[in-house]
């Protein structure tokens, strides 16, 4: 399925890692739910997507990687709200990437990738 264009795949991307961090939070235990929207916006705001790339980047296939830039290099009339341009083209990039893993059904490596940047993010925080 790589007829999406980079746009479309962070369209669905971003919703499933939306999914992915607030199932893992209400696994860790966060039941308030101001205190679990605050904890997720750091993971899914631009330059929480752009840190959650960073951190996996090299664990990334060449066709992965391919995926993420073609998300970055996607061009958009939408503007990031409280991002620089960069960090907003990467975390498209990000999404795009998780969008092709789930529209292909890569469960397992999407999980093994929300992993890594959970161990990250969430318990070195």
């Amino acid at each position: 399925m790589d007829n999406f264009n980079g746009l479309t795949l962070a369209y669905i991307g971003d919703a499933q890692y939306e999914l992915m961090v607030r199932k893992f939070l209400i696994d860790q235990g966060t039941r308030k739910v101001d205190n679990l929207h605050k904890t997720a916006v750091t993971f899914t705001c631009a330059e929480g997507q752009e840190k959650a790339f960073n951190i996996i980047e090299e664990y990334l296939t060449e066709q992965e990687v391919g995926i993420f830039k073609r998300g970055r290099n996607s061009k958009t009339d939408r503007k990031a709200r409280s991002a620089s341009i960069a960090s907003y083209r990467r975390a498209t990039g990000f999404e795009s990437l998780f969008g092709y893993l789930y529209i292909n059904e890569k469960v397992d490596r999407l999980n093994e990738l929300f992993s890594i940047i959970t161990k990250e993010m969430y318990h070195n925080a």
